[in-house]
């Protein structure tokens, strides 16, 4: 059988998923928060997933791993302890390790859009732009993000302003650009920013995301 190599976002490295060679077991939980069920998954000592209830797109559940108590393992407490505080307000980034798995165009998309400030939002144009490719193409890379909430794609809108679709909803989007103080409660359009700056891939795989 072939093997499948997959290069990680915070040093490069493949991890073989074919070939027998020992990686760690996936695992998840489920966590309430104020932004609705969100499925956690870490793999070894990081987080590499977050999705919502009705994610699309559909993610592959059979890669979540077994399902735990979130209490019993370090990770995912500490992943959902910052992601209650958050979606209630108490806190205003996370200090996670992740790393979310992609091909290096999709990881080079992830990493600007964690470097969009708290508050702050950028365009599917301007991320385009970034790393040479449509905005369209942008849109589908940011819909992939595998880190939703953590890896802010919400603060992601369209170049007028609007509010264009998310893996959770566009009133989650809301919700969540609301919650920030980037978009005004009852309204409709934000003002993009232009031009956001990298953030490196060490930052985003420690987990220093401007949440």
């Amino acid at each position: 059988m072939t093997a499948t190599v997959t290069e990680t976002v915070e040093t490069g490295r493949a991890t073989d998923e074919g070939s027998g060679a020992q990686v760690p077991e996936r695992r998840h939980a489920v966590v309430t928060t104020a932004l609705g069920d969100l499925t956690v998954v870490a793999e070894g000592p990081e987080v590499v997933g977050v999705y919502f209830v009705e994610h699309r797109p559909e993610p592959d559940r059979a890669r979540f791993g077994r399902a735990v108590e979130q209490a019993d393992d370090e990770v995912l407490a500490a992943a959902a302890e910052q992601l209650v505080d958050y979606a209630d307000g108490r806190r205003t980034s996370f200090d996670l390790p992740l790393r979310p798995d992609g091909s290096e165009r999709a990881r080079q998309v992830w990493a600007l859009v964690a470097a969009v400030p708290r508050g702050e939002t950028t365009s599917y144009a301007t991320l385009g732009r970034a790393v040479g490719v449509g905005p369209r193409a942008a849109g589908q890379f940011v819909a992939r993000n595998p880190l939703c909430v953590l890896v802010p794609c919400h603060r992601v809108v369209a170049s007028d302003g609007r509010l264009t679709g998310y893996a959770g909803g566009v009133e989650r989007k809301r919700q969540l650009l609301e919650l920030e103080g980037a978009l005004d409660v009852g309204s409709g359009t934000v003002v993009p920013a232009t031009s956001p700056t990298p953030a490196s891939t060490s930052a985003l795989a420690a987990g220093e995301v401007d949440g």
